[in-house]
């Protein structure tokens, strides 16, 4: 019986101290999408822009870490349609005004910290770096798993002025009128990642 027991309470004890491991998710580029909003006096652009590379990390319930990278030079416009005025535009967005794609080609998403909440949701914080300036982001995403297959939803609403994004921005320039740009953006993120590996 004594032996019963002691085996029964190392069990116990084994299962209460088992370490639950990671397991790493690549993303698909193909089949994830990033699309931004850019909203200004009287109206808005949208477009889409690429990631390079992702890794989502899974505990088997909830998302524990992650890191992303985007290529910012494969941002694009979808509203305008005229040919000449949306690569201007997009030109535009390129440029030092806004993204310097020549001297910061990639942004960057690094998870913090993740708090589960119901309905597959969790609150998501993390550091956020575009044109070599880091920022911390927090946002809601809807996260669920089926098989391999991890999928992640969010949107995102960033202050370009944190970043020394000020082009058209009411906040440093007088007497915009209609010119004026929102500070904020938008970022609606859908994330597609496929199992890679166990974390050790």
């Amino acid at each position: 019986m004594k032996s019963l027991s002691l085996a029964l309470l190392i069990s116990l004890f084994a299962v209460a101290f088992t370490v639950v491991k990671d397991t790493t998710y690549t993303v698909n580029q193909q089949q994830s999408k990033l699309t931004w909003i850019g909203r200004k006096v009287g109206g808005e652009h949208t477009g889409t822009i690429q990631l390079s590379n992702g890794k989502i990390n899974w505990n088997g319930k909830s998302l524990t870490g992650g890191t992303f990278e985007v290529d910012m030079s494969s941002i694009t416009n979808t509203d305008v349609t005229d040919k000449e005025y949306n690569q201007k535009l997009v030109s535009h967005l390129k440029s030092d005004d806004f993204f310097s794609t020549d001297k910061y080609p990639k942004a960057r998403f690094v998870i913090t910290k993740v708090t589960p909440l119901a309905n597959s949701q969790s609150q998501i914080k993390g550091k956020l770096t575009i044109k070599g300036i880091t920022k911390e982001v927090e946002f809601p995403a809807t996260i669920q798993a089926s098989g391999s297959q991890l999928t992640a939803r969010a949107k995102v609403v960033v202050d370009r002025t944190l970043y020394n994004i000020r082009y058209g921005s009411g906040s440093f320039f007088d007497n915009l009128g209609d010119k004026a740009i929102n500070n904020e953006f938008e970022l609606n993120v859908v994330l597609v990642a496929n199992k890679a590996e166990v974390i050790n």
